[in-house]
């Protein structure tokens, strides 16, 4: 028989085989006792983190949720498993970051009571892992929930310890924790403190690169700077810089998420009471509310949308009120 001949008949013969009952799970066993640590679902697990900090990408925080389901059940059972001290340290990360996105999305919804619980599950596991730039991150979006939610001194003490953790490099974690600096201060009125949070995260961010720079919720792009910019200027009731803040982030992507666009118009009408336009403040809030989809109705831009209704006066109240409430 010849070479090409031989061939032939080899592949016939391997189309028929017939797999063999307990085959699969004697690879597994022997998989299993060669890694007892499980490396195949520590590798997927660290995937998944890679997966899920893209960001919504279009999805409501609901199905964002949904997605991760089945992850953090892996994770739990994962967890519970013996591991070696270093691959034990790499999955303490891992799980500080999944459940720090799980935070993110509750603090979306507006979920605080649980937000503040899974960033507290964050920072046991990032503490456990000993990355410093992980804790710091895990501690610069916890300290945003009590900022977005009417705590800015409790916010402005979180976010002094996560830039005690992430250190005078510039690192995105870094460059968070200043800009949550910037922006809890100046909601508590410390516009000294907030001015020179400000200049801090300029400087950091014009440091960044490579993956610091990452368009994910665990980098720190120049879009999303400029969000916080946005956020901070407001606050310090200084429209022009935040009126150009919020034209650089628009013009930074084709097409921003729901989320930011929908933050950045609230800063845009809270900016034009600061001017002395509440009408237009409430027309361009009441504007955004109505096109929201259901799934944003709740959470982080209310509550942008209800600290704007209560400073507004006269019409402008009445109608972003009418707005508010067609919910």
């Amino acid at each position: 028989m010849n070479r090409r001949q031989f061939i032939g008949v080899g592949v016939a013969a391997a189309a028929g085989v017939v797999v063999l009952p307990g085959i699969a799970q004697a690879r597994e066993g022997i998989a299993s006792a060669l890694a007892p640590s499980g490396g195949g679902d520590l590798a997927y697990l660290e995937s998944a983190f890679e997966r899920h900090r893209g960001g919504y990408r279009g999805r409501s925080p609901d199905r964002v949720l949904a997605e991760m389901l089945s992850d953090l059940d892996l994770l739990r059972d994962v967890l519970n498993r013996p591991h070696p001290a270093h691959a034990r340290a790499d999955l303490a990360r891992t799980a500080a970051g999944i459940t720090g996105l799980v935070a993110i999305v509750q603090h979306d919804r507006g979920d605080q009571r649980d937000a503040f619980q899974w960033f507290a599950t964050a920072e046991r596991a990032a503490r456990e892992s000993g990355d410093h730039r992980m804790l710091a991150w895990v501690m610069a979006r916890h300290a945003m929930v009590p900022l977005n939610y009417g705590a800015p001194e409790a916010a402005a003490r979180i976010a002094a310890r996560a830039r005690f953790e992430a250190g005078n490099g510039p690192t995105a974690a870094g460059a968070l924790a200043a800009a949550v600096t910037a922006r809890a201060l100046a909601a508590s009125g410390n516009h000294e403190g907030a001015r020179r949070a400000v200049d801090d995260v300029r400087t950091l961010a014009e440091q960044l690169d490579g993956a610091e720079t990452a368009d994910t919720w665990f980098g720190y792009p120049e879009q999303k700077h400029h969000v916080h910019l946005s956020q901070a200027y407001t606050l310090l009731g200084d429209s022009g810089p935040a009126y150009a803040a919020q034209d650089q982030a628009l013009d930074l992507t084709d097409s921003p998420s729901v989320m930011a666009r929908a933050l950045l118009a609230m800063d845009t009408a809270a900016c034009l009471r600061v001017d002395g336009d509440h009408a237009g403040a409430a027309e361009m809030a009441a504007g955004v509310w109505e096109r929201l989809p259901n799934g944003y109705r709740e959470g982080l831009i209310r509550s942008r949308a209800e600290l704007l209704h209560k400073k507004l006066t006269g019409r402008g109240h009445l109608m972003l009120g009418e707005a508010l409430a067609t919910s």
